[in-house]
């Protein structure tokens, strides 16, 4: 029983998922009349996402002695889809003309044909009407009177008009400016449900649960629901600070916010807290300030998670998707900050779901005193040191932290006991696990390998493969609007694409490990010149060239014609995977 509801549900939701298809009578509403000037005035009403094929549309008289056709003022059509095509309901004036020694009223066939589609993805088999009139031939003369035609013509050309292709970003903005406040606002919170499954989230969860655990074992449910909502409305508040300034000034708060001094400091944070969960220190304010906050109303604790949790959104994940670029566009065009802002904050709450369910169990689930706390302490201050090293990753060399992590897998699997006799079988493996990697990384670093994923790649025999293996284009790298400038006029009628990248910025490198090298794309990319616009120092001349081409931050892939002309439509904002950025490439 239970599994027919099952097939009955997926059947009613396929229902509601399938597009609805237009019968022809509903798609097309042909119809025709004769005006007092003796000319047959016809029209072709089409249901919404529908178009005529020009070609398609003939308009003729039959059966009919005497009388025919001598001139026809139809609508211009559109280029779409490499097809002239009517996205409008198209309207024409038909002249008519008698043979001479016709006189007197004669019977006139008129029939309209045509064919169309569906934006859908159908389309219909061609379709004609008949139309029935008595014309007074003695009306009709070799100059009819055209006045009221012409005007009627005119009217018509000029309410025709050609829909503008829009990129993600663009018909987000678009979006923002014509629907309903309460739609953008749950539209952007379901944004930011997604954007949580991204990297630019992940290294705020250790943060979070490091915070939550740190407050004691004495921690309520309660307080760790609190602590975790303070910490995701200052993270809220930052992106939407961030945001609004973005959107009226051009400034990227976030890049400005990832010079070396920053990242240093913020991973010294890092390093302080993980240290102090190792136990060599605990970190408190001093007696008599927690006294005074204590007995103002028991907030110990919250000023320091709001801090953290702004500055994490702002250094920790300063990366640029879909739709944050979309609200900074609204922004920046309307210069309306506010309902900006209130989309920006929406979408932030929606990325911090998943940071306050992850805080309140960190709350909820806290080991009583003993071994396991101790361990759990450990574990968490193993994850802050990792994500000190992830942030130096932007700023210093990759030898480095390589070794830095090398350092830190072979410590935590020592104390984990991977060389103790009487360890647990579980605690046996993962420690041995972690050893053999992180020994593999340090080999790896000496070896002169930079990647973490594959540290052994550097043992690979590539002499007998050489010859076999294909090269392929190599991004061009630029830091200023000049040097672009040059290459845009020596590359002139090719393809381009333009990478915006930065250190910093996580989904950027996702793109380039994961999108950039599969093979597939890169044959298809081959038949691009490849530029990448490195934005890292985010200097002047960075912030030029991001500016030229309203580039809020990285990632942002552009691309241009044969003409050198920027296609505005197909620019992608954020991370995109193999397969989709395969078929984007195919459309260009």
């Amino acid at each position: 029983m239970m599994k027919k509801l099952i097939l009955l549900l997926l059947f009613s939701l396929s229902l509601f998922a399938m597009p609805k298809f237009l019968m022809p009578d509903e798609a097309f509403k042909p119809s025709a009349v004769l005006n007092s000037n003796n000319q047959i005035e016809a029209i072709i009403e089409i249901a919404k996402d529908i178009y005529l094929y020009e070609e398609r549309v003939t308009l003729e008289i039959i059966d009919t002695d005497g009388i025919s056709i001598k001139n026809i003022k139809a609508p211009q059509s559109v280029e779409y889809h490499d097809d002239k095509v009517f996205l409008q309901s198209p309207s024409f004036i038909v002249d008519l003309k008698k043979d001479e020694g016709v006189n007197g009223i004669v019977k006139v066939t008129f029939v309209l044909s045509y064919q169309g589609c569906s934006e859908q993805g159908l389309c219909y088999e061609p379709l004609s009407k008949e139309f029935i009139f008595n014309v007074d031939s003695s009306k009709l003369t070799d100059t009819p009177k055209e006045l009221k035609s012409l005007d009627f013509t005119k009217k018509i050309e000029n309410k025709i008009e050609i829909p503008k292709e829009l990129s993600e970003t663009d018909a987000i903005a678009d979006t923002m400016s014509s629907g309903n406040i309460f739609v953008i606002l749950a539209t952007f919170f379901g944004f930011g449900l997604l954007l949580a499954l991204t990297p630019c989230v992940f290294p705020m969860i250790p943060i979070i649960s490091g915070l939550i655990i740190s407050q004691g074992r004495d921690i309520t449910t309660k307080k760790a629901f609190a602590l975790s909502m303070v910490y995701v409305l200052a993270m809220a508040v930052a992106y939407t600070i961030a945001g609004v300034l973005a959107g009226m000034f051009g400034a990227n708060l976030q890049a400005a916010l990832q010079n070396p001094w920053v990242i240093y400091s913020f991973s010294a944070v890092f390093v302080t807290l993980a240290l102090s969960m190792f136990g060599f220190y605990e970190l408190k304010l001093p007696d008599s300030l927690v006294n005074r906050v204590s007995s103002a109303g028991k907030h110990s604790g919250y000023m320091g998670v709001a801090i953290m949790g702004f500055l994490s959104a702002l250094i920790v994940g300063p990366c640029v998707a879909a739709p944050l670029a979309g609200a900074l566009v609204y922004i920046g065009q309307t210069g309306d900050a506010l309902l900006g802002g209130m989309a920006l904050f929406s979408m932030s709450i929606g990325m911090g779901v998943p940071l306050i369910i992850v805080g309140v169990s960190a709350g909820k689930f806290m080991p009583r005193p003993g071994a396991w706390m101790t361990m759990v302490s450990a574990i968490f201050g193993v994850m802050m040191l990792g994500i000190a090293i992830w942030m130096l990753e932007r700023i210093v060399d990759s030898y480095v932290t390589m070794m830095l992590y090398s350092m830190l897998g072979i410590g935590f699997s020592l104390y984990l006991g991977v060389f103790e006799k009487e360890s647990h079988i579980f605690k046996k493996s993962v420690s041995m696990i972690l050893f053999i990697y992180s020994v593999a990384l340090l080999l790896g670093t000496l070896g002169g390998s930079t990647s973490i994923t594959k540290p052994l790649s550097f043992l690979q025999v590539q002499a007998s493969t050489s010859s076999l293996e294909v090269s392929h284009k190599k991004f061009i790298k630029i830091r200023s609007l000049e040097e672009l400038d040059i290459l845009l006029k020596e590359n002139k009628g090719k393809k381009i694409i333009i990478d915006f990248y930065a250190d910093w910025c996580t989904s950027c490198k996702e793109l380039e490990e994961v999108t950039f090298k599969d093979s597939k794309v890169q044959i298809k990319m081959d038949e691009f010149v490849l530029i990448q616009a490195d934005v890292t120092l985010n200097g002047k001349n960075e912030k030029a060239l991001s500016k030229k081409y309203g580039v809020f931050g990285p990632p942002a892939i552009l691309f241009f014609n044969e003409d050198s002309k920027l296609l505005t439509s197909k620019t992608i904002i954020g991370f995109v995977t193999p397969k989709n950025f395969l078929a984007h490439l195919n459309k260009i």
